[in-house]
């Protein structure tokens, strides 16, 4: 059994060559230790598992140099190693949006905890918007929320530059899978001139592992960035797979079509698949296998 946990903060890093070569020590001293930590000027992001007391070892340290449970880390456990090594890596941004003014450092909305947060939901004046890309608002979302089919977290300035106005919308509520990505955001659109704006403390995930499944409003899984793919109500391992072929999260229906193949195809990338890729994707499937 693996834990597993997902964090972040937005703080003021210094020394990040030091740093990153601190914890890769560290984490070469703990079992199991594998996932992914970035590290950036603004702060520090990442989803890590290992052996339960090794985990907890590593998120002390992290702790001690960062905060991160200032914010809150996300735990969760899988039944096999949910990650293939462990990696530390030098970023520019620990989410990439490429906008000057939306610095979390400066200023961000206001935290909504997992228990309010269905109020919110049902409150006629707020906008919800969901600030994940479009293949994970296809595993599941908020009831009522705006999907605003982002490619990249990089077009979502661009969706509210376009489609919403600080004098209209006076109250905007946001989240995503782990909290990080809704607190850049708000304070991009602090900066916009928004007056109320809110978003969920934690992400899907802390709603998904404190709010009871028969009061949630959440409906299907939460697209989760290791081998689970997906998680449903107290962090529970999902029922979606990926497609090996294009990455893609695909259910239990897209498994059932014709265009699935194991390890080749699916609905997603059929279409763009030559026989020559085809074919080195059932090789490289048959040896993963050991077929």
């Amino acid at each position: 059994m693996f834990k597993v946990a997902a964090f972040y903060r937005f703080v003021r890093i210094e020394a990040i060559p030091a740093l990153r070569r601190e914890i890769l020590a560290i984490g070469a001293t703990l079992p199991g230790m594998c996932g992914t930590i970035l590290l950036a000027p603004e702060g520090v992001n990442g989803t890590i598992a290992a052996e339960p007391a090794a985990l907890d070892r590593m998120i002390e340290f992290l702790d001690e140099r960062f905060g991160i449970c200032e914010n809150g880390v996300k735990y969760s456990t899988s039944e096999e190693k949910p990650f293939n090594r462990f990696k530390v890596r030098p970023k520019r941004e620990i989410i990439t949006m490429r906008c000057a003014e939306a610095d979390p450092t400066l200023r961000v909305g206001q935290y909504v905890g997992p228990a309010e947060w269905n109020a919110l939901l049902a409150d006629p004046d707020v906008i919800v918007l969901d600030t994940r890309n479009e293949y994970e608002t296809h595993v599941g979302a908020f009831e009522g929320a705006v999907d605003p089919k982002l490619h990249a977290f990089t077009e979502f300035a661009d969706f509210v530059d376009v489609n919403l106005d600080p004098q209209r919308h006076k109250k905007v509520a946001m989240y995503c899978t782990g909290g990080i990505r809704c607190e850049k955001a708000s304070a991009f659109m602090l900066a916009r001139g928004f007056e109320s704006v809110f978003h969920l403390r934690g992400g899907i995930l802390k709603y998904l592992e404190e709010v009871p499944a028969e009061s949630s409003k959440w409906r299907g899984e939460c697209f989760v960035f290791d081998k689970r793919v997906a998680v449903g109500h107290a962090l529970r391992e999902g029922e979606w797979t990926m497609c090996y072929g294009c990455r893609a999260p695909i259910s239990a229906d897209d498994r059932e079509r014709d265009d699935f193949e194991p390890g080749v195809s699916c609905r997603h990338c059929f279409a763009d698949l030559t026989p020559e890729s085809a074919e080195v994707l059932r090789m490289r499937y048959r040896q993963l296998a050991g077929k």
